[in-house]
């Protein structure tokens, strides 16, 4: 069943169609806003940066981007589920904003997968598991044997109470059965400067943010948290080759408001799949320890509701309440 807000947009896309094929011509002829739920400078304006200018050069329409940053994501996005489905109001997200904020609010301002129409996923990042050097462990097997038998003996950071890394590392708990205390910081940085000064014994970080004391020695990688090993550090094997089904990435992707045409849907679809299949384009998603990804729309959609639920039964295990 659509929600209010889904139906009301079906409506207006079916107007604004018509609308459009009668007095504006081809999509698009004016301008196309980005909204962006993040400050700027960060992962998720870089993606939408590179994206919104392939479609610029494409296009030959303006693109305009707006940071509204505010509420974990929430405000940006309503911004975008409010908007009429015309495709002049997109938003370029990540998952941390569409599949775990939500989870995390009493009442949250849109439905993730009822209030959007999913159209490109534009990239993905799996985390890495890094230890302090004193940390007796050089394998993901050797750290859950350590933590078994001796419980409480090691805590993990993370970039803050609810974020990717706090529940990447509950999801470590889960599937493992071990006990680990949790040491929320405000962002990632002051959460590596502690790891490396050995004030907590773990985090699942960033690649980029970690990848520097890696090579320095200061801190020791153990496993990454997607389902391959990355091109970067190919000797580092996956978390789930040690525990299998074990999977935590972080992704990007263009929505628009609910109910937009289809047409408009697969046309964005395919530029954006174009925009980031550039070599150029990869190679820069690859300094922020990204890999492009594409795909159809469809695909894009079942992908956003399968993680959406599976941070929603982390969530859920790990008893974490909403605020």
């Amino acid at each position: 069943m659509l929600t209010r807000r889904a139906a009301f947009a079906a409506t207006l896309a079916t107007a604004g169609t018509a609308a459009q094929a009668q007095t504006e011509g081809p999509y698009p002829n004016r301008p196309v806003r980005f909204i962006i739920p993040a400050a700027p400078g960060g992962p998720t304006d870089v993606m939408a940066r590179v994206v919104s200018a392939g479609l610029n050069v494409k296009f030959g329409q303006p693109a305009v981007i707006v940071n509204r940053a505010g509420a974990g994501g929430m405000i940006g996005s309503d911004m975008v589920a409010r908007a009429a489905p015309d495709g002049y109001t997109l938003l370029v997200t990540s998952s941390s904003t569409l599949s775990i904020v939500p989870h995390l609010t009493r009442k949250p301002l849109y439905d993730p997968l009822k209030d959007f129409s999913p159209i490109a996923l534009i990239a993905s990042a799996p985390n890495v598991l890094v230890v302090h050097p004193s940390v007796p462990a050089h394998s993901v097997k050797q750290l859950v044997q350590l933590a078994r038998a001796q419980p409480g003996l090691l805590n993990v950071a993370s970039n803050g109470s609810g974020t990717l890394s706090h529940l990447t590392a509950e999801l470590f708990k889960i599937q493992t059965g071990i006990n680990l205390v949790h040491i929320p910081y405000k962002g990632g940085p002051p959460a590596v400067v502690d790891l490396v000064a050995g004030q907590v014994s773990m985090l699942f970080a960033a690649l980029p943010t970690v990848l520097p004391q890696v090579r320095s020695g200061r801190l020791r990688m153990l496993g990454v948290t997607g389902d391959k090993r990355i091109a970067a550090v190919k000797e580092i094997p996956t978390v789930a080759e040690s525990l299998p089904g074990f999977e935590s990435v972080q992704w990007w992707g263009l929505l628009a408001p609910a109910a937009m045409a289809s047409e408009l849907v697969e046309k964005l679809n395919g530029e954006v799949t174009r925009a980031i299949s550039d070599p150029d384009i990869r190679t820069r998603f690859s300094g922020e320890g990204a890999e492009a990804q594409g795909g159809s729309a469809k695909d894009f959609a079942l992908y956003m509701k399968s993680d959406f639920e599976r941070w929603g039964k982390v969530v859920k295990e790990a008893g974490i309440f909403a605020e």
